[in-house]
């Protein structure tokens, strides 16, 4: 199993700029068959050192997870949004 987890930083992060990326992301569920697991959720610490948006998915494999990445879906409407509204993209890839 594969865990790919991102955390996002948003340019504006207004309540309902938050509320309408994480309903991005969730959208996904549903749209994507190599996705195992998706959840998405705004952090509610607020501090200094915080992302706004959290999301985290499982995939069987590798290949799987390099197929998500290419879906058209993820690849033509998640992604493209994701880079418009955010200052910050991190992630983290394991094994497990």
């Amino acid at each position: 199993m594969i865990t790919h987890i991102v955390c996002f930083k948003l340019k504006d992060p207004t309540p309902e700029n938050i509320v309408t990326t994480r309903d991005l992301l969730l959208s996904m569920e549903g749209k994507i068959d190599e996705l195992r697991h998706l959840e998405a959720g705004a952090d509610v610490i607020r501090s200094e050192r915080s992302y706004d948006i959290a999301l985290v998915t499982r995939f069987d494999s590798l290949d799987a997870l390099q197929a998500y990445q290419v879906h058209p879906y993820h690849a033509g409407t998640v992604i493209p949004h994701m880079k418009s509204v955010c200052s910050a993209i991190v992630a983290v890839d394991y094994a497990s």
